[in-house]
Order: structure tokens, then sequence, then C-alpha cells
């Protein structure tokens, strides 16, 4: 028999989850008396009591440090409050996405992830702790804001100290736990669910002959040593027969090898110089939690993430399940180039532009709405899941080439004869002083809601953008009419040219400042020019107007995409 326990706690005030959950330091959750443990007892707090004893939650995470700590925490805390049934991955290895697959397919009243993306690991990196719901999709405000009230007046919380799990072993294991019926803890494969669901939605046989076949194609995939390396291993190269070389970083590490496991040109270097050989037609990366994908092609040929969404979009029914589904509609965050927005007006496709965040995106999914949409952070998925998903991105570009049988180049050059070009941009500035770019921010909204701002013109080297609308840009949900305000400040130009600001709030020290710059050339002279070249007076003006240098001290960003 396993005897609970009741601690007595105090409350934190920081316990805000955000759309991915509560991301902090390591140090936060190692430091702070019963940091992780409160905050687990008020995300438990949300399973209705009288549904515990039949409830299913799934755990899973990146392998990041202190993830295997947390786990046993939840394990305690969990069968403590009386739930009935976790299934955990093996080791606690379990992809996002796999985990919104395990979710949906179990019919569990939610999952509990242990990532913090792309940002770093070890023990002065990050950690985090997101709460998904039934639907496989993460937690929506409602459910956030909850937790977020139970925490801040905590008092106490309910353990199990004794019980200890072994998660290397698959199977069940159940304890007896005072004043509780069973409480089972079942470890399963990490892999099998997800790849079992993606044989349903890809042609696995057009694929293997791809890469493994007579005429077969090489592909470098890079798991940077986060989640999705085990997933690599088993679909791409076990089943889908690419040679064990393909796959590299694939064993999951604590600290991601002492990298940043976020794929884009800047921490996914490696690959882009191993892509630039010419030895490899198709490079992949993927970040620590396996939702967020980089697309490269021979020679390094870079895929824009805004244009891997349009891409996908224009090339379907490449894709076997979407020929039994049919298309719903498409959709794109804010910030995304308007790429896809000139297939879905091409195909006669229903077009969501939607704020930054997964959940946006969900809920069209929930109504039936939307079967494929996009975010320029990297993210691309569809309605399989609930959540954006690197390695189905990957299979469907593959898919793409086994189909059309061009490589990732011509399939790109192809897609912008027929559609024109949507040039594109991200300049990220991290960790920069919260004050400073909180003022540069709000004087920036001042400025652009000034009457005299649309129509004012602005001139950069030989080129003049005349402001057509300013505004702070504002989303009404057309599921549930929700209306979110303040999701980023845009400036939209006369010839559809666009420059938008962020703060971003996924890091977990200082703030992130992002600026876009998206604008679109059908001229067959120019789709071929370099985007930074193409871009350069968009960047100049953003850079004069929002006095960003002098305000921030920032000569330069850190990360351009």
């Amino acid at each position: 028999m396993v005897q609970v326990t009741t601690v007595k706690t105090k409350p934190y005030t920081d316990q805000k989850p955000g759309t991915s959950g509560l991301r902090k330091r390591v140090t936060v959750f190692q430091q702070n008396q019963h940091y992780a443990e409160n905050f687990i007892q008020s995300t438990l707090s949300v399973i209705e009591p009288a549904e515990r004893q039949a409830a299913t939650v799934v755990v899973g995470g990146d392998g990041r440090f202190f993830m295997k700590d947390a786990i046993q925490l939840i394990v305690q805390i969990a069968a403590a409050n009386g739930i009935g049934h976790l299934v955990i991955g093996q080791n606690g290895i379990m992809s996002t996405p796999a985990v919104s697959c395990v979710i949906r397919k179990i019919k569990a009243v939610g999952g509990i992830i242990l990532t913090a993306s792309h940002n770093p690991g070890g023990p002065t990196g990050d950690f985090g702790i997101k709460y998904n719901i039934a639907s496989g999709g993460p937690a929506p405000e409602g459910v956030t804001n909850k937790i977020f009230e139970v925490s801040k007046t905590l008092q106490e919380y309910h353990i199990c100290p004794e019980l200890k799990v072994d998660l290397s072993t698959i199977g069940k294991q159940t304890f007896e736990v005072d004043t509780f019926k069973p409480f089972t803890v079942e470890i399963v494969d990490s892999v099998e669910a997800y790849a079992e669901m993606l044989r349903d939605i890809f042609n696995f046989a057009a694929l293997k002959e791809l890469l493994s076949g007579a005429n077969h194609i090489n592909v470098r995939l890079d798991a940077m040593h986060g989640v999705v390396g085990p997933y690599v291993k088993k679909i791409v190269c076990e089943e889908l027969g690419s040679p064990t070389s393909s796959a590299v970083n694939c064993v999951p590490k604590e600290d991601f090898g002492g990298h940043h496991p976020d794929p884009n040109l800047t921490y996914a270097a490696d690959l882009v110089n191993a892509m630039k050989g010419g030895e490899y037609d198709l490079g992949a990366a993927f970040d620590g939690d396996g939702d967020r994908n980089m697309v490269l092609g021979k020679h390094g040929f870079f895929v824009n993430p805004s244009d891997s969404v349009a891409v996908i979009a224009a090339n379907i029914t490449c894709i076997p399940y979407f020929q039994k589904t049919g298309v719903k509609g498409l959709a794109r965050s804010m910030p995304t180039s308007g790429a896809l927005d000139n297939v879905a007006k091409a195909l006669q496709m229903q077009l969501y532009e939607t704020p930054t965040g997964w959940k946006f995106f969900g809920n069209l999914m929930d109504a039936g709405k939307l079967s494929l949409c996009g975010e320029e952070s990297f993210g691309t998925g569809s309605d399989h899941i609930r959540e954006k998903d690197g390695l189905w991105a990957v299979l469907a570009w593959l898919s793409i080439l086994a189909t059309r049988k061009q490589s990732v180049e011509e399939i790109m050059k192809d897609h912008w004869q027929k559609f024109g070009r949507n040039f594109f941009t991200r300049y990220d500035y991290e960790e920069v002083d919260s004050d400073a770019a909180n003022k540069m921010v709000t004087e920036l909204e001042t400025a652009m809601f000034d009457p005299s701002f649309v129509g004012k013109k602005f001139s950069s080297g030989d080129k003049t953008y005349e402001v057509a609308v300013s505004d702070n840009f504002a989303y009404t949900d057309p599921v549930d009419g929700s209306v979110s305000k303040n999701q980023g400040l845009r400036m939209i130009f006369s010839d559809g040219s666009r420059i938008i600001f962020r703060l971003s709030g996924t890091g977990s020290a200082g703030a992130t400042i992002r600026l876009y710059i998206d604008s679109y050339e059908k001229d067959l002279q120019k789709i071929y020019q370099d985007p930074q070249v193409m871009l350069a007076p968009l960047v100049d003006i953003a850079l004069k107007v929002s006095q960003l240098q002098e305000k921030t001290g920032r000569t330069g960003p850190t990360v351009i995409t």
C-alpha cells in the first residue's frame, strides 16, 4: 500500500503558463522549494475530481535535463490525486506530436509534456511543463488561466513520495494507493503509435522506393540531439530504408549536445554546411520536442517555412490522407508570408489568418474548417493531430519529391513561377532588456496610431512605400467568437508589402523582439533574387521608424531567417 502525504507549501506568483506551458530556467525549478510540485498539483487540479479515477493522462518529454525528475514527481502527485492511469513514453521520451497522437488515439483526458521546445537545455538551460487537453492540442486560455489561478493560492499538494516507477521497461506497473483504487503506470514504445498514424497518412511504399529504391535520393536528417532521433531511426531508416548514416545527432541528450535545438540557418549551421557539398538531395533539421522543422535542398538551398506550407498546399494531392479527407481550409499565422494566400486564391480554398499560437489552428480543425496550416517559425502541420509536426512536414516534402520526380529547388522555383514569390525575412533580437523592448514597442505604437501615419511615404534607396494600413492585429475566432487583441504591430503598404513587429514570450530571459518583412513579387526577372537584397529597403525603413537600434542598443539581430 502506497501512502499519500499532504505537504504544506506557499504559492508562487509567476506560474502563469503561456500557449507553450510554463517555461523557466532549470534553476528556477530546482532551487525554489516545491516549485515544480506546486505547478504539477495546479495542473492536475483542472481534471475534475469525479473524473480522475477513470482518467488516463499521457506523459512524455524531449529528454532535456530535469525531465526524469519531473516525471517521477508527476507520477507521485498524480497517484496522490486519484488519477487512475498514466501512459508514459519509454525513458520518458515522447515527441510533442506523438503525445498529441497518443492522447487522441487512446481518448485520454489530457497530457503533460516536459519541454521548452527549441530553447537550450542542460543544467543552465530551460525547462518547461505544458498541459494538452483531450483534443491533443495545447490547453486553451480558459484552462491555462484556471491553472494559474490555482497556483496563486495553493497552500498544499498531495504526493506519494515513496512511489518509484521504472521508466525503461515497457509494460504496466500497478500500485495500490491509500484511499484510491489501483493506480496504473503504463510505459509504452515512444514511436509506435505515431509511426502507425503516419503509415495511414502517407504512401510508405512510394517513400521507401524514393529513399532506398534503384534510383533513390540521399537525405540527411539532423535531430539536433532532441526527441526526434528515435523517430527518424525507426521510421525513416528502419522502415523506409534510408541508410543509418542519413540520421545524424539522433541520440537525445539532456543538453542537446551543448547546442541550441532550434532548426534555423543559424543554429543548424552544421546541416547547412553538410548540404553545401551537394552529396544530399534533401536535408532537414528538427527542434528539441519535434514540432518544428527546416527543409533544405541540394547545395543548401533553403526553403523558407512560409513557402514550405504553400508548396505542400499546392501539391496536397501527393499525400493520400488528403485524397481521403479533402481539403477543408488553409491557415497561416499573421506574421507568416502571404505565399499560402496565393495558393488558396488560385485553388479557391478558404484561408484563415490567425494570431501566432497553434491553439488558434486547433479550434478551426476541431470545427472541421481546417486541413493544413503553417507558421513562419518553422512549424507546419495538419488536422491529423493538434500540434505542429516536424517529421510529418518532412515526409510531406518527400511525398512531393516522389510524385513529381524533381529536386527541392526545381519544385520551389516552379512554384514561384506559377504563383509569384513572397520575399520574406525575420530578424530576431533575443534577450533584449525587457524595459527597453516594451518602451520601443509602446512608442512605435503611439507613432503608428497617429491619424497622419496612414498615407505617409517612406523611402529607402530607389524604393518608396506608402502606408495603407497601420494597426495592432486583432483576431475574432470564427468558431467561438473569442477576440484576441494586440497580436502584433502591422504596417501594410499600398503594394501589399508588410512590416510587422512582435514581442515574443517563448524565451525565459529578457524579451525577444521579432521583426518580419514580407513583400510579393510576380516579375519573373526578379523572383530568383536574394531576399536580403530585395527586402533591404523595407528593413531599413523598419529600423528607422522603430529606432530599434537606438532604443535597444542592438546593432544587429541574433538570428536572421
